[in-house]
């Protein structure tokens, strides 16, 4: 196994991963946030969250195994790569918005009512994004030291409650807030939460499973020392 000492090299699969983390966070971001629905549970009744929580955790999942096996500044490169990803399809969705559209073509309401998703709803996905990402990446970074990479369960859940915790705390009430009934907003606020956490304990044993393919197939494991830890810098260390 190598260690932060290491000279920079190049990996097998992280360029694979940092595609994927961006392609998760593009469709939760595009398809999911502005969209609120109930299910009835059994033994709960009636359960109201926001449609994103369905996929947008996976985001997190990616974060933790690119953190866990590639270490944080790596990690830094890929939230840097879904940030810019963000910005660019948040303008890019504006301008066809705004675009003129065709005497015949009649599904300008609908599509303003998809794509059409305002300044603020932007500005506050984007800042949660980049909140709630370095949290959970520089928590599980920290924990993996304190550790000594001994309890990864400790670090995948740990990482999760700070960073979701964050994303969470930042986005509904900067998005929602005097929009939804702040009942809404604190309902969906918290059972998104609740949801992403229980989800990501859910996936734990998944996420077992790919760190410990990765690590072997990368011949990788690691550990942050000597990393650092601002947000604001490309390098890999």
């Amino acid at each position: 196994m190598t260690n932060s000492a290491a000279a920079p090299r190049t990996y097998r699969y992280y360029d694979f991963i940092l595609g994927a983390f961006v392609c998760v966070l593009l469709c939760s971001n595009l398809i999911g946030p502005a969209k609120v629905a109930t299910v009835n549970l059994p033994l709960i009744g009636d359960f109201t969250f926001g449609a994103g929580v369905l996929f947008f955790p996976i985001s997190y999942v990616f974060g933790d195994i690119l953190t866990e096996v590639y270490g944080y500044a790596r990690a830094r490169r890929v939230i840097w790569s879904g940030l810019t990803a963000l910005v660019f399809a948040s303008i890019m969705a504006t301008v066809v918005v705004k675009l003129p559209p065709a005497a015949g073509w009649h599904g300008q309401d609908a599509y303003e009512s998809i794509f059409g998703q305002t300044p603020r709803i932007v500005f506050a996905s984007i800042t949660a994004f980049f909140c709630g990402e370095f949290v959970n990446s520089y928590t599980l970074a920290k924990m993996k030291l304190w550790t000594n990479g001994n309890a990864l369960w400790s670090r995948i859940v740990g990482s999760t409650v700070f960073g979701e915790g964050v994303d969470s705390l930042v986005f509904y009430p900067a998005a929602f807030l005097g929009v939804w009934e702040t009942k809404l907003v604190l309902t969906v606020m918290v059972s998104n939460y609740t949801l992403k956490v229980l989800w990501e304990i859910l996936a734990t044993p998944l996420t077992y499973r790919i760190v410990a393919a990765l690590k072997r197939a990368e011949n990788e494991d690691y550990f942050d020392r000597g990393t650092h830890f601002t947000p604001f810098s490309l390098g890999t260390n």
